[in-house]
């Protein structure tokens, strides 16, 4: 079993940057490939960014990508998201993910989830 907590949304005016945090506890979470997603009112939840468990591979969805930067920290249990340039479309609840098969981009393939975090870009 594997617990997740975000933290570090807020609201931010596009353009800004808000650096997304995620701390896992329970099982070992370097043995877990770690996913940020999102979802907005209304709509599907959907992939941002994942990292493979020693932090050497990643991928983006093409939307954030050059804009956002997944990274981890195994001797902290975290997983951090920053996101610059932001927009009016970042405006999310934001969830994190663990998977212990591999680096992957689909929902029903995460085995555990945090409880999500409020993203909120004005325009």
């Amino acid at each position: 079993q594997v617990q997740l907590v975000e933290s570090g949304g807020g609201l931010v005016q596009a353009g800004g940057s808000l650096r997304l945090s995620c701390a896992a506890s329970g099982r070992t979470f370097s043995s877990y490939a770690m996913g940020w997603f999102r979802q907005a009112p209304g709509k599907e939840r959907e992939f941002v960014a994942a990292i493979s468990w020693s932090g050497g591979s990643t991928y983006y969805a093409d939307s954030v990508k050059g804009r956002f930067t997944i990274s981890r920290d195994n001797a902290k249990n975290t997983v951090y998201l920053q996101m610059n340039s932001l927009k009016p479309e970042d405006t999310a609840v934001y969830y994190c993910a663990a998977d212990l098969t591999g680096l992957r981009v689909g929902v029903p393939e995460y085995d555990y989830w945090g409880q999500g975090t409020q993203v909120t870009v004005s325009s």
